[in-house]
């Protein structure tokens, strides 16, 4: 009997564990299936309260000065006096919109949600490989979302910097607000560092007998190099997070330069309270030292995940699987070395600007292999237009777009007329709105049946995609056009004021209309994801005729994941195989007469 064989009952006794109460079973849970859960459901919390700031950011934009019907009252005279925003809470609204929708929200749910949650189960492992600090990483998370959020509610409002959080303007703002920031900015640092560790040494430790490296789905593939720009790029972003709290708390001068002057009085400098002498650029190296490995955190899991979706419903093995793995692992590491394309402006010298234009330049070149294998993965498919098909497919286009409108902006002769303009937001939403989002909404609808054994509405997940695909283009698109023009970004009144912007300043309320009807666009989705949770469990453990592990698992999977230890015994994605039957051949379903694979090399 094979080592395989004995470890079935081993793993099968597991089933019969004690029951555990409430308070363990679903808030200090270490099943990574449940904590996978708690990041999806906040993130998704996160994700809504971003957007409904960016909604009243749109309606000043689109009518700026003018009251807010119905809602404005609720913000107050010190905000909103007559129902008017004020520019400082245009400000806090800002920075607030982007830190949410970036640190609380789209990690957490690519990385946390569906990370904990799926790559276990695809590489056959009962758990994470440690739980308790899975447990820690997901409190650290929500911790650093309160405090990030009840910075609203301290004295003279949240933070206002831009979630870049640039100094000195960050140090002579008001205090308190941007105080919690940074508070919270460290405890989601901690959390993912800690997740990072963890989903490392599952991938490499915990894979089934038989799941070799090149075996690996590309989902996994795309954690795994995601932890490791989590792991390498977020502690420099911790070292700064301390230091400028530091300037905050203890006027030291880590990022304050001499002989600065707000409002008429010295900040910095002999007589000051403060001595001066540091430097804000320092603040902007090791900020986007981690926030372009960031951007590839965003996108790797969605690239993931759309991969995985393209394979099942074209019902053909993936084109260029290995081309594919090599170039996540070249974006991962060339994202190390592309940080200073953010700081063309800050006159670093035409040698350096040279050197990052020039990898920025490189970096495209992985990215248009992986989004060229999926555009062939579609040549010659039975393609079936399932909901998270239909979203897969959207992330393609919306994604090529947003790469595309970035080349410009890493090179130094355009990039001196667009930086700082809409034509950066539009570039920079288009990968990361209908582009990751597109591809995480793809991921519910097709894990939801592994989930909860429960499949989601094909009625209502169309009339969630058609109406969402064209709002998203109607917000983002015309940014491009306004960022040509000039338009500049983080004006309060969305460049109302300037000359240059009049021709343009009308695409304001295409775009806020397109905001309000994207977010009308949801409601689909959330009375879908409710009301399926109250019909029948008829998924089955395999509805989409799938080939990767996790769907040798019952839907849901219980304590475990297995109710008997996998195996992997070929390619992931061994669709209308030749002679089979049927045109899926599962990666755990072993050949007849087979022997059990071997061991996975340590």
């Amino acid at each position: 009997m094979s080592e395989h064989d004995h470890a079935a009952p081993e793993h099968a006794a597991h089933e019969h564990h004690e029951e555990l109460s409430f308070w363990r079973k679903y808030v200090f849970s270490t099943d990574h299936k449940m904590i996978g859960i708690q990041y999806s459901v906040t993130g998704l919390l996160f994700l809504f309260f971003g957007f409904c700031l960016m909604m009243l950011m749109r309606w000043q934009l689109a009518y700026p000065n003018q009251p807010l019907p119905f809602l404005g009252w609720l913000f107050g005279e010190d905000r909103m006096p007559g129902g008017i925003m004020l520019p400082e809470f245009y400000n806090q609204l800002g920075a607030m919109h982007g830190t949410i929708m970036v640190f609380l929200g789209v990690v957490p749910l690519a990385v946390g949600g569906f990370g904990n949650f799926v790559v276990p189960l695809q590489i056959g492992a009962p758990d994470m490989a440690f739980p308790r600090l899975n447990m820690l990483s997901y409190q650290c998370y929500f911790v650093g979302g309160v405090v990030m959020l009840s910075s609203f509610f301290v004295p003279q409002g949240a933070a206002q910097s831009g979630w870049t959080s640039y100094p000195p303007l960050a140090e002579v703002n008001p205090f308190w607000g941007q105080t919690f920031w940074l508070v919270g900015m460290l405890f989601l640092i901690f959390s993912s560092l800690l997740g990072a560790v963890n989903f490392i040494t599952t991938i490499i430790q915990l894979r089934a007998e038989g799941l070799t490296f090149f075996r690996l789905p590309i989902f996994v593939w795309a954690q795994f190099v995601t932890a490791f720009l989590l792991l390498l790029a977020f502690p420099p972003l911790q070292a700064a997070g301390v230091f400028q709290l530091m300037d905050m708390v203890a006027d030291t001068s880590f990022f304050m330069p001499e002989g600065l002057v707000v409002s008429g009085q010295l900040a910095s400098g002999e007589g000051a309270a403060r001595a001066g002498g540091g430097s804000p650029i320092l603040w902007q190296h090791l900020f986007w030292f981690l926030a372009h490995p960031e951007v590839y955190v965003l996108i790797l899991p969605g690239l993931g995940i759309v991969a995985e979706i393209v394979a099942n419903n074209t019902r053909k093995p993936l084109w260029g699987y290995k081309p594919i793995v090599y170039s996540l692992l070249a974006l991962g590491f060339l994202s190390f070395i592309v940080w200073a394309h953010h700081m063309f402006l800050t006159g670093m010298g035409s040698t350096m600007s040279a050197f990052f234009q020039t990898t920025t330049m490189i970096i495209s070149i992985p990215s248009v292999v992986i989004l060229t294998a999926l555009i062939l993965s579609l040549w010659g498919g039975s393609i079936r237009f399932t909901v998270p098909m239909l979203f897969a497919l959207a992330f393609l286009p919306m994604f090529g777009i947003g790469g595309l409108t970035g080349l410009p902006l890493g090179l130094t002769a355009p990039d001196i007329h667009l930086h700082d303009t809409y034509y950066v937001i539009g570039h920079f939403h288009y990968v990361v709105a209908p582009g990751t989002l597109f591809a995480l909404f793809a991921g519910i609808y097709y894990w939801y049946p592994k989930a909860t054994g429960r499949r989601m509405s094909t009625f209502l997940g169309h009339l969630h995609f058609w109406p969402s695909l064209v709002f998203m283009n109607g917000i983002f698109f015309p940014m491009l056009i306004q960022g040509l023009a000039g338009m500049q970004r983080r004006l309060a009144d969305g460049g109302a004021s300037y000359g240059h912007s009049q021709e343009v300043i009308w695409l304001h309320q295409v775009i806020s209309f397109s905001a309000w009807g994207l977010a009308l666009a949801q409601l689909p989705f959330v009375v879908n994801f409710f009301a399926s949770l109250r019909s029948p469990k008829t998924a089955g453990e395999n509805p989409w005729h799938a080939t990767t592990i996790e769907w040798a698992a019952p839907s849901p999977p219980p304590h475990g994941n297995f109710a008997t230890v996998p195996a992997a015994y070929r390619d992931p994605y061994e669709y209308s195989v030749p002679g089979e039957a049927e045109d899926y051949l599962p990666q755990f379903r072993p050949a007849e007469g087979a022997a059990a694979p071997a061991a996975v090399p340590a």
